[in-house]
């Protein structure tokens, strides 16, 4: 079985790691670095490793077209939003710093060029790429030449075009982590598609993959883990009682603290193979059967279903698949009732 790995710093992630749960404060945080400060405090606080950001400049991010788009999920444009939510390059470099003072990875998503150079000013140790760039070919060229792990969202893009973007990572010999995606704020459970991620998998076996979850609770990213996520993204509040246009997909501390204690259980309990397993045994001896007699047997008597049956425990030599081949044949010895059938006791 192909198990790639996927590394950001010193964190190792894939198959044979504890998963990576990313808190995503994105920009919960309506543009206030105070309010940005109070979520990490709450991230930390819910013990995750990797915070992520986004990073909006902007008039290099959107055209003026942007501000009669209005998204799904408010009732202003985009261009409105994101001119309320951004940070300028002072107060995110004080985030990042915030951050690693605290001791978790800062990360972030670029949404533009003017980003990205913010970005490798700041030295990242890692981009994150949102859905809505998976298919931004340019963009992803530019990240991937700084030679950084990017972990990608896919999210509205099929296998195609995401083989695009990944042909791209390979090109730059870029570490690249796919996360699967659906862009609805909240998800509801019928279009959260674990299996689309499954099918991630399989047609990137050299990729680190994972779930990049905009539903209401952990249930999506647990039941990712037990197919194989290595990686689970969920938006993060401090409160949910905050205004936003993603704090109704949004974890808590406590969520995120049982997020990453959970999907380490979870993560354990998958894979594996049919069988008995050596620490099974002591259940096995007395949850099998033996074959038994169940009425006194001379020698030369023929074993019949009137004097052999099956009974717990199995730690005779005999067991239940044997049974049928035992009849027919002859006792060699006088044997009494309710006793466990013994090799030497048969002709």
């Amino acid at each position: 079985m192909n198990n790639p790995i996927f590394e950001i710093e010193t964190r190792k992630v894939g198959l044979d790691y504890d998963p990576l749960v990313i808190a995503e404060i994105g920009i919960n945080h309506e543009g206030c670095l105070k309010t940005a400060f109070e979520m990490v405090d709450a991230a930390i606080k819910g013990g995750a490793e990797v915070i992520k950001h986004q990073t909006h400049v902007v008039e290099d991010e959107m055209s003026g077209e942007a501000k009669k788009v209005v998204p799904g999920n408010a009732d202003v444009s985009i261009y409105e939003i994101m001119d309320r939510c951004s940070l300028n390059e002072e107060d995110e470099i004080k985030l990042k710093e915030y951050v690693e003072t605290k001791g978790a990875i800062f990360i972030s998503t670029p949404f533009s060029r003017a980003a990205v150079f913010r970005l490798e000013r700041m030295g990242v140790k890692a981009y994150k790429i949102g859905s809505g760039e998976c298919n931004n070919y340019p963009l992803l060229d530019l990240v991937a030449s700084f030679g950084k792990p990017v972990i990608l969202s896919t999210g509205m893009n099929d296998i195609p075009s995401i083989k695009k973007a990944v042909d791209i990572f390979r090109k730059h010999n870029t570490q690249f982590c796919l996360l699967h995606t659906t862009n609805l704020y909240p998800t509801p459970d019928h279009l959260i598609r674990i299996g689309a991620m499954e099918e991630l998998q399989s047609a990137f076996p050299d990729a680190v993959v994972g779930l990049s979850d905009h539903s209401i609770d952990n249930l999506a990213c647990l039941g990712a883990v037990a197919a194989g996520a290595s990686v689970l993204e969920r938006h993060f509040t401090d409160s949910k009682d905050r205004p936003g246009p993603d704090i109704c997909c949004s974890m808590d501390a406590v969520e995120c603290a049982e997020l990453i204690s959970q999907s380490k259980r979870m993560a354990k309990m998958r894979g594996g193979k049919k069988g008995a397993v050596s620490e099974e045994q002591v259940t096995i001896d007395f949850a099998y059967a033996s074959v038994v007699t169940i009425a006194p047997i001379k020698a030369g008597e023929v074993f019949t279903k009137d004097n052999l049956w099956v009974k717990r425990p199995g730690t005779g030599d005999f067991l239940a698949d044997d049974f049928e081949n035992l009849l027919g044949k002859e006792a060699a010895v006088d044997i009494e009732n309710d006793v466990q059938l013994k090799k030497e006791f048969v002709l």
